[in-house]
This record gives C-alpha cells, sequence and structure tokens, in this order.
C-alpha cells in the first residue's frame, strides 16, 4: 500500500471557463517501517550571542541535553552553535549512551556572548547534513535576537543552498526577534517558526520537536503533477496543516510535469494541497483531464535506494463544461474552506502591520475581517489567539474593537500561528489531521 490521494472540487465551468481549482488530501501510508527513510540525522542549532547570557543559555543548555537524551540509539545528531560565527560543539555521533554523556559536556561548556549571524549557524549544519545523503535530516533552530551581525542577503544565500538537504523547525525565544526573519528560514526549510515566550518553555518545545523528528518514516517526498497540453498550474500550495507557497519552488520534470518538494513524512500522516490549473476554453458538454497527481519518494531497495511513484486514480481533477447553472454555479467546499483560511492569515497579517503603523481604522477592519472568517471555519484556536488581541464584539458580523494594551507576545504568536489551519470537516467527522 502506497501514497494515496483524494481530489475534492466543483468540475464543471461555463463555457470558456478556463480556471480548475481543487484540493487534493494525500495521505501517508500506515504500514510504513520506521527505516524506510533511512536513520534520523537531528542538528541543533543554537545562538549563543551575548542576549543569550543567563536563564537563556542555561535553559538552551538543559533542554537541549534532554532533547539528545530522547533519541534512540540508531539516530544521529550534532549541535552548532553561533554567535558573529559559527562553532561545532558537537559534531555528529551516533545517540548512543556513551555519546549523549559526551554531548551533554560539551553543551555544559557553551557560553554566550557576541553578536547574532544566523547564516553561519545553518552553513555549518548544511555541511554536516551533507555527509548524510542517505539519511532523514532534521534541523533545530533557536534565537533570541535579531539578525544584526549578517551582511545584508547572507541568510537568503544560505538558504538556497540549503533547499531540499534539510528540513528546519525554528523556535524565538523571549520577544526581542523578528518574526520575519525566523520564518523566512522555516518556510524555505520546509518547517514551522512558534515562539517561546520564557526560558522554561525550551524543554516541552525541543521535546516536541524530537517526538516529530523521530516519526518520519520516509524521506525527500515529491508532489508530482502531470497536466496534458492545454492545462498549466496557476498554483500550488500546502493549505493544512500549514498554508505553504509551493508555486515558486517547482522543479520542472519534462514539459507537462512538475514537482513540488514536501519533505520527510510520518505514517499515516496526511497533508491538504491546493491546485489551481488555467485550461483552454471548451465547450457545453466538453470534459478534459486538467491534472493526474502522483507522489514520489525513495525507498530502500538491496542495491540502495530507488524512487518509487504512487498514482492513484481517485486524485486526478477534471474540468467539464455546461450550460446548466446549477452544477456550475456550485463551490466546492473543500475549496471554499481554504481560500477562506488562506485570507484568514492574509487578514492576521495585514491587520497587524498596520496596527504596528498606528492606523487603527485600516487593523479594525482587517482583524475583524479575521475573526468572521475564524468564527465561519469554526477556527476555535484562531479565535482564541485573536481575542487576545482584540475585543470581540460579535463574531459572526467581524466587529471588534482594538486592545489597547497588548502583550508583545501575543501579537506574535498570532502572527506566527496565523498560517495553521483548521481542516475541513468531512461527513460530520474531521479526518486524520497531518502530523
Amino acid at each position: 500500500m502506497g501514497f494515496t490521494i483524494e481530489a475534492f472540487q466543483n468540475k464543471f465551468l461555463t463555457p470558456g471557463q478556463t480556471r480548475v481549482d481543487g484540493i487534493l488530501t494525500v495521505t501517508a501510508p500506515d504500514d510504513l517501517a520506521a527505516t524506510a527513510g533511512g536513520p534520523l540525522v537531528v542538528g541543533f542549532i543554537l545562538d549563543k550571542s551575548g542576549s543569550m547570557a543567563g536563564d537563556r543559555i542555561n535553559s538552551v543548555r538543559r533542554a537541549v541535553t534532554r532533547a539528545i537524551e530522547m533519541l534512540d540509539a540508531s539516530a544521529w545528531f550534532f549541535v552548532v552553535a553561533f554567535d558573529g560565527g559559527s562553532t561545532i560543539v558537537v559534531p555528529e555521533m551516533q545517540a548512543s549512551p556513551q555519546a549523549k554523556r559526551d554531548a551533554a559536556k560539551a553543551l555544559a561548556d557553551v557560553k554566550a556572548a557576541g553578536g547574532t549571524a544566523m547564516s553561519t549557524g545553518l552553513a555549518e549544519a548544511r555541511k554536516i547534513f551533507d555527509r548524510a545523503p542517505d539519511a532523514i535530516r532534521q534541523a533545530i533552530f533557536l534565537t533570541d535576537g535579531k539578525n544584526e551581525s549578517d551582511e545584508k542577503g547572507a541568510v537568503g544565500d544560505e538558504l538556497k543552498r540549503c533547499e531540499g538537504l534539510f528540513e528546519c523547525d525554528c523556535w524565538g525565544v523571549g520577544t526581542d526577534w523578528r518574526v520575519g526573519e525566523v520564518q523566512q528560514i522555516a518556510e524555505a526549510l520546509l518547517g514551522k517558526a512558534a515562539l517561546i515566550p520564557e526560558p522554561a518553555g525550551m524543554d516541552a518545545a525541543f521535546g516536541e520537536a524530537i517526538s516529530k523528528a523521530a516519526a518520519k518514516s520516509v524521506r525527500d517526498v515529491r508532489l508530482r503533477l502531470w497536466s496534458p497540453q492545454g492545462s498549466r498550474p496557476v498554483f500550488v500550495k500546502q493549505v493544512n496543516p500549514t498554508i505553504e507557497e509551493l508555486t515558486d519552488k517547482a522543479r520542472v520534470v519534462s514539459p507537462l510535469v512538475r514537482e513540488y518538494m514536501t519533505g520527510a513524512w510520518a505514517k499515516g500522516e496526511s497533508r491538504d494541497f491546493h491546485v489551481a490549473f488555467e485550461v483552454r476554453a471548451g465547450a457545453a458538454d466538453e470534459e478534459m483531464l486538467a491534472c493526474r497527481p502522483s507522489m514520489v519518494y525513495l525507498a530502500p531497495t538491496a542495491d540502495g535506494w530507488s524512487e518509487v511513484e504512487d498514482k492513484a486514480p481517485q486524485g486526478r481533477v477534471f474540468a467539464n463544461w455546461t450550460n446548466d447553472p446549477s452544477l456550475s454555479s456550485r463551490i466546492d467546499k473543500h475549496v471554499a474552506h481554504y481560500t477562506g483560511q488562506n485570507d484568514l492569515a492574509k487578514a492576521i497579517v495585514e491587520g497587524l502591520e498596520l496596527r504596528e503603523r498606528g492606523d487603527e481604522a485600516g487593523a479594525t477592519q482587517l482583524l475583524g475581517r479575521a475573526v468572521k472568517i475564524a468564527h465561519e471555519s469554526k477556527n476555535a484556536e484562531m479565535t482564541q489567539r485573536l481575542q487576545r488581541v482584540v475585543d470581540v464584539v460579535d463574531a459572526s458580523t467581524g466587529t471588534i474593537r482594538l486592545k489597547r494594551e497588548v502583550k508583545k507576545a501575543a501579537a506574535m504568536d498570532l502572527q506566527l500561528e496565523s498560517r495553521t489551519t483548521k481542516r475541513v470537516a468531512r461527513g460530520g467527522q474531521p479526518p486524520k489531521a497531518g502530523a
């Protein structure tokens, strides 16, 4: 049993209409072996700049030591630290009891001092990950400050070298770091950025990260889209469990085939993708195939690794032209739901930006729209986060008042989590969520 793909769409278009949208729900098989994707390599990329002194560096030492203790003996790990440059604190080693003790001793000697140059830590980790081409490679990145010691564009240039080599989840400690800087790293490396308000929260965050990494069973998974002559992709984005723009990351396999890297997956994990295609204009009662999706990944063989492609007929996206307005006017609930979740994220980010600039009227309008969308989509988690920034008068109409006093951590958390989506319910019950 391989990956399954299910398509949700309204395939009916009015004659002459050329845009087709669909939601692809992709689920990994439950019977993947734990070693199907190769050994796990976890790299810790840690900020040790001067602002980390005191409780923060002490908490980092403790949290990373405990996270390493959680690793299975078959896993590998390493630790790099950065300030104005980078240092290998613990070279790559297998997680034996002795290696874990050696790592704890090395971490105890880490001191906080100097500036912050994030690109140097990423570059050091890249060199180490590059020596493990047959592994599931996961980085855990932590900072507490602004990237003030790097040359302009250095992080972006380094991320281009890192893309496709490893994945990276990111955390910012406290509130003195820039959300955009940390999000840039997470989004480029197929990870998630999150806030740790206080140093005491590092243990839980790193423990969760290790559990997530250890669950991965297959690596280098790609969504492959074949579209025939007369159909071309407009955009491709992951829409659950988080919104991730994939369009510009396409790898052209052939004139009709494009691939989109999605990273490593756990067994049974499920994700949703929104795909849109521009098709040639058709006449009434004409039908055409707009897209045939498949999932491509690497599997172990006796001679090494081979590429496997799982095709699913039920995942195909069609265009069917009709003169019946009762068919063409329908909006598929899955497409509508994720369009709304994307609008929710956009309204939150833009609303918070206007609030920072002092445009209260604009911020009220956009954050009110966000409250309304969150209410309509029954996204209780996002509603709760919004309520830390606004006073909700009527959620159904999006009537709100901006709070006069808002904790910086609440606004940062709302912005960071704006890309986390709630899955649409099907048949009265929500399906299995993404891992």
